[in-house]
């Protein structure tokens, strides 16, 4: 495999750590998981008890700490018992930006145990195995995936990546609890968040256009959604790869909630053929069925620069770099994914320059960016207060259009609300200006919750909970919003400067 043994600045670290002073110890490996104990000042403050549940604002904290104390497995959050037991690379991102509220030491090692399983090309894969767990209770475990031990002691990992939230929750770790320990932390990551940022902008850079692609739906994080039905549809949907392979997720969850075994195969016949050609990333287009540009894997590139360039400005490295990267990924975002016709982005397949034609979710997610041109974000916001997407006092915004034919309130990203994503909106809405919509955002996932539990996703009419129950992103961005109940907790001017480039 050509991207395996090749000696990079981030396998030296990794030895050199050794040796090297290392922060403090985290959280105990093993047995019980460390008590989440730290709470806001009057929570509830100008907040009723829920008229249906009875439910306080104290108790949704409560509750969301019993979720992440459930959930921690050895060194990791999994983000559930049930249909994830391993450990998954945007959620811990996630996860850790909660666990900062309650317990940073804590999130420091969520993130760790993520990041030694890092390839030495950079890329951190978007599953790591817990050798706890039997290859008969996930599919597909390692023996699928075949990726070689990158180092002696650390566990496996697949041979994908997720989007590239991990620089922005270690800098919501760190401005938590700005501490020696947290500054030691910066210093062991900061080249490693750097070494993948960089594999997605070179190796991944398959349309040459300066964003990231990525080479099968599970990347994006948003798995089924709709905008990947285009580039799918020249991968076969050939049913036989699956044979003999026993999917999990039907197993555990209803199959009504879960991708198709049409998609499922076509998944599957991607993973094996990335697989099957070493995982190489030279000549994307030409050697590989799907190779798409989505909106919000790129978006939150351009964040993570953004959050690299704050950590840089704390630990004494040049920013400069980050904020000038950081911008050229927003401007190559408005000129290759905007569609002037439906004033939103959208995905694109690299390999026949086509925008998807539908309107999904992660083409509102750029609306996190600060330098986002302005008419750009405008257009932004007015899709998601539109009947297309449904942000309103009573329901977050869904993961499609309302209004397509093909809307499915239940099928995984196909329809149904989503904490995280909503939670990244959230942002982008207050940094734009618009925090008046940011809090009534906020208290519709509180209430979201309160009303139907720590689901994995919901309902986009009803607000029922659907798929996985007791779900970790879900309770820890929860914990980070009961934490801010006026939408106001700002970085210093300081970090605001490095953050924005201003």
């Amino acid at each position: 495999m050509s991207n395996i043994g090749t000696t990079t600045a981030t396998e030296t670290l990794d030895a050199s750590t050794t040796t090297a002073a290392a922060p403090a110890a985290g959280p105990t490996t093993t047995g019980t998981p460390p008590t989440l104990t730290t709470r806001p000042a009057a929570l509830d403050a100008g907040y009723p008890a829920d008229s249906v549940t009875g439910q306080t604002l104290d108790d949704l904290w409560h509750m969301a700490r019993a979720v992440l104390d459930a959930n921690w497995s050895h060194n990791h959050t999994v983000p559930s018992r049930t249909l994830y037991p391993h450990q998954w690379s945007w959620d811990a991102a996630f996860i850790s930006i909660g666990l900062a509220r309650v317990n940073p030491q804590r999130a420091w090692q969520d993130l760790r145990s993520l990041f030694l399983a890092q390839w030495p090309d950079g890329r951190v894969p978007h599953i790591v195995f817990d050798p706890n767990v039997a290859e008969r209770d996930y599919f597909p475990g390692p023996t699928f995936w075949q990726v070689p031990r990158l180092r002696p002691g650390h566990s496996d990992g697949t041979g994908i990546v997720q989007p590239p939230a991990h620089a922005i929750a270690v800098w919501e770790i760190y401005r938590r609890s700005p501490d020696d320990r947290s500054l030691a932390e910066l210093r062991w990551f900061y080249p490693r968040l750097v070494a993948a940022q960089d594999y997605l902008l070179t190796c991944r850079d398959a349309g040459r256009g300066g964003l990231a692609s990525i080479v099968h739906p599970w990347e994006s994080g948003l798995d089924n959604s709709p905008a990947w039905d285009a580039a799918l549809s020249a991968v076969p949907a050939d049913l036989g790869v699956l044979a003999g392979r026993q999917r999990h997720d039907n197993r555990v969850a209803a199959v009504a909630h879960r991708p198709t075994d049409e998609d499922y195969a076509r998944f599957v016949a991607l993973a094996l053929a990335y697989r099957d050609g070493g995982y190489r990333d030279d000549d994307l287009p030409g050697r590989h069925d799907f190779v798409v540009e989505c909106p919000t894997f790129n978006a939150l590139l351009s964040a993570a620069e953004r959050a690299l360039a704050a950590i840089a400005t704390v630990i004494g490295v040049d920013p400069g770099p980050h904020l000038a990267r950081a911008r050229r990924i927003t401007q190559a975002i408005d000129e290759r994914l905007w569609n002037p016709q439906t004033g939103m982005y959208h995905a694109l397949d690299v390999r026949t320059g086509r925008l998807s034609p539908a309107r999904c979710v992660s083409g509102l997610v750029p609306l996190i960016l600060p330098d986002l041109p302005a008419p750009r974000a405008a257009a932004l916001m007015a899709m998601a207060e539109s009947a297309r997407f449904g942000i309103s006092a009573a329901m977050p915004v869904a993961s499609y259009d309302r209004t397509a034919d093909d809307f499915d309130p239940v099928r995984y990203w196909r329809g149904p609300v989503w904490i995280n994503i909503n939670w990244l909106l959230c942002r982008g809405l207050r940094d734009h200006g618009r925090p008046a919509q940011a809090a009534q955002l906020r208290t519709a996932m509180l209430d979201l919750v309160r009303r139907s539990g720590y689901y994995e996703y919901f309902h986009p009419v009803t607000g029922d909970g659907v798929g996985s129950a007791a779900f970790s992103w879900t309770a820890a961005l929860v914990l980070d919003l009961l934490a801010d109940p006026e939408g106001l907790d700002e970085v210093t001017s300081d970090q605001a400067a490095a953050v924005t480039g201003r």
